[in-house]
């Protein structure tokens, strides 16, 4: 069986910093990343997608974390084709214009910043999520191999929103797809039965790595606040129904990273923590 590895989806969320799972004295920056790695081994660098990530940050971060942790880093919202303010953009190209030579430009600061993590064998994977209007068909599948094109050499880790790349009549088209494109599928587990709901299913399409994200259940998925949202505690026997499921996954790939993304206080980091603790269990004899 693969390697499994279990996180959130954030360390320095402003909620969990302040619910009380750092302990006194570990609160500041580098206290904070430090006793985070002690607890669990791997966390998605959300900040990627609303700031292009800074390769000082990427340096700091090999620095305050042990061999073996991984980084799975979100990609910058203008990669994957969602709004993107010019706020968010570095100050030197705020005013630039919108086309092939400003995207060419942030691939390449965004593969600088992201370098130093692999370089140092931190980097599990560069997560693309694609916004609920990515709907399969030849472009967007167009948009894909240019991506797998550009990060040629990254462990490449595909999201999707929009449910139909997972929809029965094209469900193994879709990880045919991303496995020629040496793509990890990244499944999802989120509330059902919403007009956005994708099922939850835990495709393998790369050997190197397989990705799963617990977004929470809430039923204002897609609508409100963030914290409308993400709000929602995990309990023991909804994980418990997905370890089956996650020690499939671990047998057909190297490495497994299962994400929480319920990022409201400490939801995550405990709900993590859990499922840590179940998939170490013994495997029951049949």
């Amino acid at each position: 069986m693969g390697d499994v590895r279990v996180g959130a989806c954030s360390w320095t969320d402003r909620q969990l910093v302040t619910s009380g799972w750092y302990p006194r004295g570990r609160r500041d920056a580098e206290g904070r990343l430090r006793h985070y790695a002690s607890r669990l081994p791997v966390v998605e660098v959300d900040s990627g997608y609303y700031a292009l990530p800074s390769r000082r940050n990427s340096e700091l971060w090999v620095e305050r974390t042990p061999d073996g942790f991984r980084f799975d880093v979100k990609a910058f919202s203008l990669l994957t084709g969602h709004p993107t303010r010019p706020e968010a953009l570095p100050a030197d190209l705020r005013d630039a214009e919108r086309g092939p030579a400003l995207l060419d430009e942030v691939w390449k600061r965004f593969a600088y910043a992201v370098e130093p993590l692999r370089a140092a064998g931190r980097l599990g994977a560069v997560l693309f999520q694609f916004p609920p209007w990515f709907a399969p068909g030849a472009g967007a599948e167009e948009t894909l191999a240019e991506c797998a094109g550009r990060t040629a050499g990254w462990p490449l880790a595909v999201e999707f929103r929009h449910p139909g790349w997972w929809a029965a009549e094209r469900a193994d088209a879709t990880a045919a797809l991303l496995t020629r494109l040496g793509a990890s599928a990244v499944g999802v587990d989120m509330a059902q039965d919403l007009p956005g709901s994708l099922p939850p299913v835990l495709p393998v399409t790369a050997r190197s790595l397989a990705v799963v994200r617990f977004h929470g259940r809430s039923p204002q998925w897609g609508r409100g606040s963030k914290e409308d949202r993400f709000r929602y505690a995990y309990d023991v026997s909804e994980l418990a129904a997905w370890v089956p499921r996650l020690r499939r996954a671990a047998g057909q790939a190297d490495e497994l990273h299962v994400l929480f993304n319920n990022c409201c206080a400490d939801a995550a980091v405990r709900a993590a923590e859990t499922m840590r603790d179940l998939l170490s269990e013994p495997v029951p004899s049949r």
